[in-house]
């Protein structure tokens, strides 16, 4: 499964460029003022297999591991392929203009495309229960992809963390575009969830 194979990529790639060749992290990274002025687009892809720490990594390998295989399975393996690659790409374009005048500003992680993989999924199950370890109910994905979209929203206004809120939004929102538009029959199967 792709989907898998990503997700050892990215740990093994974070791990290097933690313990074997630092330079990678900072050459990696997704450094705007420096893409605009000296084309170092590449970051746009590199930055999504590295990760600032342990925490960072978990979270996301962890939130992928349980959708990103489902819907790999559900939309294609090169479909899949398609949405993570591009999702990479779409989610960094916000930040990548909003921080073109930055020089110190820098992000890294494959939140974006995680979240474009999340909401993927939302759209092709959006009934189906997402658990939490804390909450001792499902809450319908839909659902969950409204609250997770208002509190980014939130905490993006607020910028009170070094956390990319807004990498996070336009990931998401990439994610439900894209299986909307390019996945054969999802618009109509989401809709049928609803009766509609």
């Amino acid at each position: 499964m792709i989907a898998l194979a990503l997700l050892v990529c990215t740990v093994i790639v974070t791990m290097v460029a933690w313990f074997v060749v630092p330079q990678w992290q900072y050459q990696g990274m997704l450094k705007p003022y420096e893409a605009w002025r000296e084309g170092k687009w590449h970051q746009l892809i590199t930055s999504g297999f590295l990760h600032a720490d342990g925490t960072h990594l978990l979270l996301n390998m962890f939130v992928f591991f349980f959708f990103g295989p489902v819907l790999e399975q559900e939309i294609g393996m090169s479909s899949f392929l398609i949405l993570y690659f591009t999702a990479l790409v779409a989610s960094s374009l916000p930040t990548l203009i909003q921080e073109r005048n930055n020089p110190r500003y820098a992000s890294l992680g494959a939140s974006g495309a995680v979240e474009a993989v999340l909401f993927g999924y939302i759209v092709m199950f959006p009934l189906n229960n997402i658990y939490f370890i804390f909450i001792p109910v499902g809450i319908p994905a839909i659902v969950f992809g409204g609250l997770f979209l208002a509190y980014s929203y939130y905490e993006a206004r607020q910028r009170r963390d070094n956390v990319n809120h807004v990498a996070h939004i336009a990931g998401a929102l990439y994610g439900v575009v894209y299986t909307l538009l390019f996945v054969p029959g999802a618009f109509s199967r989401f809709l049928e969830n609803f009766g509609l």
